[in-house]
């Protein structure tokens, strides 16, 4: 529980959006626009933690439109920055030193792009901002939300921002600044994969109940220019295989953008089992393939980054609405696995909120739960696309190479209609093997050209905290991480933090003890979700602090 000086002031609005990232800003948008056309006055705050509207957004990304065009139909001549639609998709199975490409006749239809677009995510969500903020919504960016706020019946309140100028002892600093609360009669959450309101909220509520533990998968990013000889905008390739084993989940993808701009990234399962890999270095070895490395060669890195993805599907979804509020986009899980995208089903979740929302306050109801966004889901394209890759995940646990098969079974001869549904059954921190039953993992030095350290790739993050504040990065104990996760996993969280985070170092006394860098994180949450006793709970630092992407 956060601790209080003083009384905090108060600001009361219809809705109460948390996140101002691609769901929550549709969601914000399509009740303006309803609100409009019904001459109905709907007031909308929206709080963001980044500094600033697309600061701690980070996606591939290739985006499917059909959400968009729901929401701006004329987004094209809006200005939407969706301007390289895909021309060519490649899809590679790599070994050590050769790729084999799919034929794209052989491609399920998960994989085809024809009719998307590449783009920066957060160049999209700043866009979204202004046209949320031109139908008159509030977006407060630099206000991190840490707590929510409850009636006496259980219902949710509202949120309440922290507080700013503590110390790292806790106290009060000359700067200080007493946190803010907001209310509103319905708070829709929108931080993102494994939000960390959401999660209090989801055991609070118990909406995981009866559903497969989530699945998270770690995407590390880059932006590189490169030469213009080489440079084959809409091209979109995709891989899977080395450098990791076949009992590892992951792969790349490769996205040739506009003005010379390649946008390159790897994702690994966060489900995998040897405490000795890590995903960053995996990330560097793999852009020396020679399949990959020609499309860099002579390049300049000039972003970095790393999120999360809640990758489960349908069977992972929790429950939707609870009293005074609901789960969108990421911070529920909606992202479609077997294709890659979240973006498309992010916004259309906002969006069927924002119809239950609009419904709610026009019956002049609040604070109840908004059945009609449950009802909604079930009965949209959404619903359907998930179901129709809802064996994804459970199918690629079989491994890379008969995983791909059996997707390709269930996606092309059976088109996601199989009679069956599989499950999963051990969330991402249950499957960790001890590092004496694992082989340790040789990863090459960095060359500074291709391959790089992990202090330079987090400086391109321009991830600022300020120093003097309490660590968001809590242990609920503090024993743990020497006499488990040292001693049986090697250390793992030095490893799988693509920020460098955690380290172990030796204290004065000769005994080993974990260093936090909380000044390093970029918010990727991979720490509240691997670590094997769930011993690290990641809270909101101050508002404004974390990665700062211009692009990414």
């Amino acid at each position: 529980m956060t601790q209080h000086w003083g009384s905090r002031e108060s600001m009361e609005y219809d809705v109460l959006v948390v996140g101002a990232g691609a769901a929550g800003l549709s969601a914000a948008i399509k009740l303006k626009q309803m609100a409009a056309h019904a001459s109905k006055d709907i007031s909308i705050c929206v709080l963001e933690k980044g500094a600033a509207v697309g600061a701690h957004i980070l996606s591939g990304a290739i985006v499917d439109p059909v959400a968009l065009t729901a929401l701006f139909p004329d987004w094209q001549s809006r200005g939407a920055p969706l301007t390289v639609p895909v021309t060519e998709d490649h899809f590679l199975f790599l070994t050590q030193n050769a790729a084999m490409r799919t034929p794209n006749w052989a491609l399920p239809g998960v994989f085809r792009n024809h009719g998307n677009y590449m783009a920066s995510l957060g160049e999209l969500t700043r866009w979204l901002g202004q046209e949320a903020e031109a139908l008159g919504v509030d977006i407060f960016p630099g206000f991190a939300a840490a707590e929510v706020l409850y009636h006496n019946d259980g219902s949710v309140k509202g949120v309440a921002t922290g507080n700013m100028g503590i110390g790292h002892d806790g106290t009060p600093k000359a700067s200080f600044q007493l946190g803010m609360e907001v209310h509103a009669k319905y708070t829709l959450f929108a931080e993102g994969a494994r939000g960390h309101l959401g999660r209090t909220l989801i055991k609070q509520y118990q909406l995981d109940a009866g559903r497969d533990p989530q699945a998270y998968s770690l995407g590390i990013k880059e932006l590189w220019e490169i030469p213009g000889a080489q440079h084959r905008p809409g091209l979109a390739l995709h891989s899977l295989g080395w450098p990791l084993d076949d009992k590892t989940y992951g792969g790349s993808f490769l996205y040739h953008l506009a003005n010379n701009q390649i946008a390159i990234g790897y994702f690994v399962g966060l489900s995998y089992q040897n405490p000795y890999l890590s995903p960053f270095e995996a990330f560097q070895c793999f852009k020396t393939h020679p399949a990959i490395r020609k499309h860099l060669e002579g390049g300049k890195r000039i972003a970095y980054g790393a999120r999360v993805v809640a990758a489960g599907g349908l069977q992972a979804l929790p429950e939707l609405a609870f009293p005074g509020g609901a789960l969108i986009g990421c911070e529920a899980g909606f992202m479609n696995g077997s294709r890659m995208k979240g973006i498309h089903t992010a916004m259309q979740s906002g969006i069927l909120t924002a119809e239950a929302v609009f419904d709610a306050l026009t019956a002049e109801r609040a604070n109840d739960t908004l059945t009609g966004y449950t009802e909604r889901f079930k009965q949209s394209w959404l619903h359907e696309e998930l179901y129709r890759g809802r064996n994804f995940k459970p199918l690629m646990s079989a491994g890379t190479k008969l995983g791909s098969l059996l997707v390709g079974i269930d996606q092309v001869l059976l088109r996601g209609r199989a009679p069956w549904t599989l499950h999963r059954s051990r969330a991402d921190h249950e499957t960790t093997r001890p590092a004496s039953e694992c082989q340790p993992i040789a990863y090459p030095k960095p060359d500074n050209q291709l391959t790089f350290d992990l202090m330079s790739s987090v400086y391109l993050s321009n991830t600022m905290h300020e120093e003097d504040q309490p660590s968001h990065l809590t242990l609920k104990d503090a024993t743990i991480p020497v006499s488990v996760n040292l001693a049986l996993y090697a250390g793992l969280e030095a490893r799988y933090c693509p920020a460098g985070v955690y380290e172990f170092v030796k204290g004065a006394d000769g005994q080993n003890r974990l260093q936090i860098n909380a000044s390093n994180c970029v918010h990727c949450k991979t720490c509240d979700i691997k670590d094997p006793k769930q011993n690290i709970v990641w809270i909101a630092p101050e508002g404004g602090g974390g990665p700062n992407y211009p692009n990414m």
